[in-house]
């Protein structure tokens, strides 16, 4: 009986420390007003292509006193944007992303390791035209600071990763075009009322 009441005390303290490292969690949601992946590739041998997403929503969740977090990401295919409506166009084909069949392009964490006061490299699997790879995204700064456009905490993020489109089926006018694709993040994201605390 001694036993059991000392195990039920342990699974107490236990569940009191878990639910600690819980609360000091914060979640932040994507503001998309104010967040758009870029996309760089060169066109041929010659210039440089840089496009965008305008639509993506999604969250992240932050401890680094306790080294945890993860990233959830949503990108909708058809935000597309290079600046040319033709090409835009031809980038929702099937030969590229075929947006018709498969509107989102998802980013899901896997791991978070914080590798200074301000940076990260975040593990995790990127799902583009029904294909899944791990890929991760290397962040180089993180700035979180009392929102001035409202209530709780503002965070800003810059990451940036390369892929290999044909990974993913992507392979139109591969090697003409480049297989290798540079991606840069720059994301910001707002605090989540937490709810539990009123």
């Amino acid at each position: 009986m001694v036993k059991d009441m000392h195990r039920s005390l342990w699974l107490i303290a236990a569940l009191f420390v878990l639910a600690a490292a819980v609360a000091q969690a914060t979640t932040y949601k994507i503001d998309s007003a104010h967040t758009f992946p870029q996309f760089e590739i060169r066109h041929l041998a010659f210039s440089m292509i840089h496009g965008r997403f305008n639509h993506t929503t999604g969250t992240i969740t932050m401890d680094r006193a306790e080294n945890l977090g993860s990233v959830q990401v949503r990108i909708a295919v058809d935000s597309v944007d290079t600046g040319v409506d033709a090409r835009d166009a031809h980038l929702q084909k099937p030969e590229f992303f075929d947006a018709g069949k498969y509107p989102y392009i998802t980013y899901q964490s896997t791991r978070v390791d914080y590798t200074g006061e301000h940076t990260a490299t975040v593990y995790g699997k990127l799902t583009m035209k029904g294909v899944t790879k791990p890929v991760e995204l290397h962040v180089s700064r993180i700035h979180c600071a009392p929102d001035p456009l409202g209530e709780g905490e503002r965070c800003g993020f810059d990451a940036s990763a390369e892929i290999k489109r044909s990974n993913f089926g992507v392979s139109a006018y591969v090697p003409v075009i480049p297989d290798t694709v540079h991606i840069i993040l720059n994301v910001e994201a707002v605090s989540v009322p937490d709810k539990q605390g009123g």
